[in-house]
């Protein structure tokens, strides 16, 4: 199984920036390991561990998806989004802030996530998931955090972690998995993992990005050939484009590996 990561590591070779590659099969049979352990700064990646706080809690019964939270001033935040776009007094269901964090990687439906959930909280939801490298520190946008030294952290190793925990039905249980799979089959960021692959292939999958950062992570379900769990993250590139392109090359290579 060593033939796709001797490829990926001859590719990365002419590339700059840092490189994480996680590859396997739904049934954990790892093609791929580059970097697993190094920690990079989370960007939105760290939103997986936000809806695992959230499906975890609902269902357990601290309260129902379908409980709503009003938009106010208070919330704006910048950033990606379009939550920030509309007027206040709009409101919303939990499950439907959940949707825009994941498929819009609205910052500020985060947000009012993060505070309603409690940050220790989801920090705590991060450890019980056995997540190693993962950190909550700051809010979405929060540059003033950042200075302070406040960041949010991930590895490879941790986001293949939490997303064999959502297939295999175990990150809550088989219904929760089902919906956050559905709302990540949704996602509309795209131009990473989907970017040389066949549009019709579907992903679950959810990006992030900063300055110089890209990352793209999440489950791909070939039409001819075995799903496969693949993340992708990249820092220190010379440009935010050549950290996408990164990882489409990286996907379309294991893509085609597993559907040879």
């Amino acid at each position: 199984m060593m033939a796709l990561q001797g490829k990926i590591q001859e590719f990365l070779k002419t590339q700059t920036g840092n490189v994480a590659v996680v590859v396997e099969t739904l049934d954990g049979d790892r093609a791929v390991a580059i970097n697993t352990e190094r920690v990079f700064p989370s960007a939105s990646t760290i939103k997986l561990a936000i809806m695992s706080e959230l499906f975890n809690r609902a269902a357990v019964g601290d309260f129902s998806l379908t409980d709503t939270i009003t938009i106010t001033e208070k919330h704006r935040t910048g950033g990606d989004g379009i939550l920030k776009e509309l007027n206040p007094g709009h409101i919303f269901t939990l499950e439907e802030l959940c949707t825009l964090m994941i498929i819009l990687s609205d910052n500020e439906a985060t947000n009012i996530l993060i505070d309603f959930l409690g940050m220790e909280n989801i920090n705590a939801t991060i450890k019980r998931l056995g997540l190693k490298d993962a950190h909550l520190g700051r809010h979405m946008m929060d540059s003033e955090a950042r200075r302070q030294g406040h960041d949010n952290f991930i590895s490879a190793e941790d986001l293949a972690k939490i997303l064999k925990l959502i297939v295999s039905g175990r990150n809550v249980n088989q219904k929760s998995s089902e919906k956050m799979l559905d709302i990540m089959k949704r996602q509309q960021v795209r131009g990473r993992l989907d970017l040389y692959l066949p549009e019709e292939i579907v992903i679950a999958h959810k990006t992030g990005d900063l300055d110089l950062l890209e990352h793209d992570v999440g489950i791909v379900y070939p039409e001819n050939g075995k799903a496969y769990i693949i993340v992708v993250l990249t820092n220190e590139t010379t440009t935010n484009k050549d950290g996408r392109e990164i990882i489409g090359h990286i996907s379309k290579m294991a893509y085609d590996y597993y559907t040879a």
